[in-house]
This record gives C-alpha cells, structure tokens and sequence, in this order.
C-alpha cells in the first residue's frame, strides 16, 4: 500500500468544495467551543449571583433594604433584574409618568406591573438563549456536511483509481479511507454541540421555571407591600399601597 496516503495526503489533493467544507467544519467547531466555554462561564457566574441575591432578598426586612441592597451589588442575573424592573414599575405608577407613555401604561396597575415583570422575564430568556440556535444548527447540519464531503472525496478517489486502472483492494482502501475522515470530523463537530444544546436548554427551562415563580411573588410583595410594612394586616396594607399607585395615574 501506498505510505503517502493519509489526511495530508487527501488535504493535499482536495478540490475546492473538499476544502470549503473542511473550513466549514473547522468554522463550526470553533464556534460551538467558543459558545461552550463563554456560556458555560456566564451560566455558573448567574447561578452564583442569583443564589447570593435570593438569600439577601429572603433575608431583607422590606422591600427597602432589598433596594438598598441591589443599589451597593447592582443588576447582575435575572432574579434582582426582575425585581429591579419591578421596583421601576411601581416608581413610574406612583410618579405618575405612565400616563406619558402610550399604550404600554394602559390598564390597572397590577396589570401595568404584570406587563413589566413579563418583559423583564422575556429579555432574560432571550440572553440565556444566545447562541443555542447556532448550536443547534450546528448539531444537526455537522454530520450531513461531513458526509458530503465523504461522498465527493469518494467519487473523486474512485475517479482516479478507474483512470489508474488498479483497482485492487490496497489501491481502493487508502482513498476511500481518507475520505471517511470527513465523516468523522462532522461527528466531532455536531456532538458536543448537540449535547451543549441540550445541557443550555436545559438549564434555561429550570431558571424559567424559578423566575416565573419569583415573579409571582415578586408581584404579591410589590402589589400589596406586605413585606414592605411589615404589617400584620396584609389586605389593610395591600390597598393602602394600590390607593397610592392608582392615585398617582390619577393624577395624569
């Protein structure tokens, strides 16, 4: 057999569709570990900080240590970002301001404040989304993009081979070998992208599901300022607070 065949060898030999898929999966590839490891960076620093901001909002007194807090640690995962844009919410009904801004101020204020948390929960999602499309693309499309470039490899290697007139075993092998290689590379490519897609997504839904349950609470507290007066009485409390936000709309 022939010691010259090899990957260099079928590099070496490759036409340019050969190569623009290699440099298509050598393109992907990079960019699903480029995703892996920034993601994966990102998704461990927001677990830290939103267990730290859980345990200071559970821990606070009212509503306004929890500012005061998130005033001196900032906006940094999606648990205090909702209850900054909760926070925000309120301060807009109760300086009346929504009255100047169309139709998103529109309805009662629980509704206003309801409209808000959502959009708060959906502009976190979308961030946490990034890049699982591509990864997604990428496990999917990786392995039929490595067998194109399998069958071309192929067909070329057998077109030499019938020119060559040996097409014994040892001359038939190497080619066809070599082109198999592309296979490989595209199943390199598409599964750690596809376990990546699954492991984001994954860990995507579970932080959904506990911010939507925070929202709800989120919303009771800032509604109803139970935690804020420290009251006893929740309802007497709830509607002094909901007087003071309706008032302040009523105002514009």
């Amino acid at each position: 057999m022939n010691d010259s065949l090899g990957f260099a060898h079928f590099l070496s030999n490759a036409d340019g569709v050969a190569t623009t898929i290699l440099v298509l999966m050598v393109l992907a590839s990079i960019g699903t570990w480029f995703l892996i490891v920034l993601k994966g960076i990102v998704a461990v620093r927001q677990r830290r900080a939103s267990g730290a901001f859980l345990d200071r909002f559970w821990n606070a007194s009212s509503l306004e240590d929890v500012a005061r807090d998130m005033r001196s640690h900032g906006v940094t995962d999606p648990f205090s970002h909702l209850v900054h844009e909760g926070f925000s919410a309120v301060e807009t009904l109760r300086s009346g301001n929504a009255g100047t801004r169309g139709l998103i101020a529109t309805g009662s204020a629980d509704e206003f404040l309801t409209r808000a948390l959502k959009r708060s929960i959906e502009r976190d999602r979308s961030r946490m989304e990034y890049g699982q499309t591509f990864l997604a693309s990428v496990a999917s499309s990786a392995p039929f993009i490595g067998l194109l470039g399998t069958v071309w490899g192929i067909y070329h290697a057998l077109l030499a081979i019938g020119m060559s007139g040996q097409g014994t075993l040892d001359k038939v092998a190497g080619p066809v070998g070599e082109a198999l290689i592309m296979t490989a590379i595209g199943l390199a490519t598409a599964i750690p992208a596809a376990l990546a897609f699954n492991f984001f997504a994954r860990s995507t839904r579970n932080v959904m599901a506990e911010l939507n349950s925070f929202a709800h609470d989120v919303f009771v507290m800032l509604s109803t300022g139970v935690k804020d007066s420290g009251s006893n009485d929740p309802k007497a409390t709830g509607d002094r607070v909901l007087s003071l936000v309706e008032r302040a709309r009523g105002n514009h």
